[in-house]
């Protein structure tokens, strides 16, 4: 039997076409849901037929320490902007293993951002100020 080994999570590189310095913290990748649809039929009366139907994909989430002249809080002003035809991406998830070889790469075609959240100011804590983005796409392939 072949011995299968689980990779750890803290070891990813973020790709994002156009945009230098994409160095993110976190990364959750999105959920995948397939839409069921029940169909009946007469005369088959244990149950409904089960049918897939649209797949529903959730967002892409990225964080990183914010950064002066942050290049995503400009990414997302070009949607804002209503230029949303350059504000599409190639955005590329890379797990790596032990010795930074890629194990899986998920890639996120034609992306863009659909939220910007700013970090929690407090002066009662030491934490780095943190931004958030989450990203729409149009397809995702793995490989």
């Amino acid at each position: 039997m072949e011995r299968i080994d689980a990779h750890p999570a803290f070891r990813f590189a973020v790709q994002i076409d156009g945009l230098p310095g994409a160095t993110f913290t976190e990364c959750t990748l999105p959920a995948l849901e397939v839409e069921i649809e029940e169909q009946k039929e007469g005369g088959y009366n244990v149950g409904t037929h089960l049918l897939p139907g649209r797949v529903r994909r959730g967002t892409l989430t990225l964080k990183r320490g914010l950064a002066t002249g942050s290049d995503l809080m400009a990414w997302y002003t070009q949607v804002i902007q209503g230029q949303l035809m350059a504000a599409r991406k190639e955005v590329s998830v890379t797990l790596l293993d032990d010795q930074g070889e890629p194990v899986i790469r998920w890639d996120f075609h034609m992306a863009f951002p659909t939220k910007w959240s700013g970090p929690e100011l407090s002066a009662s804590s030491t934490a780095i100020a943190i931004e958030t983005l989450e990203l729409a796409y149009e397809m995702v392939t793995v490989s």
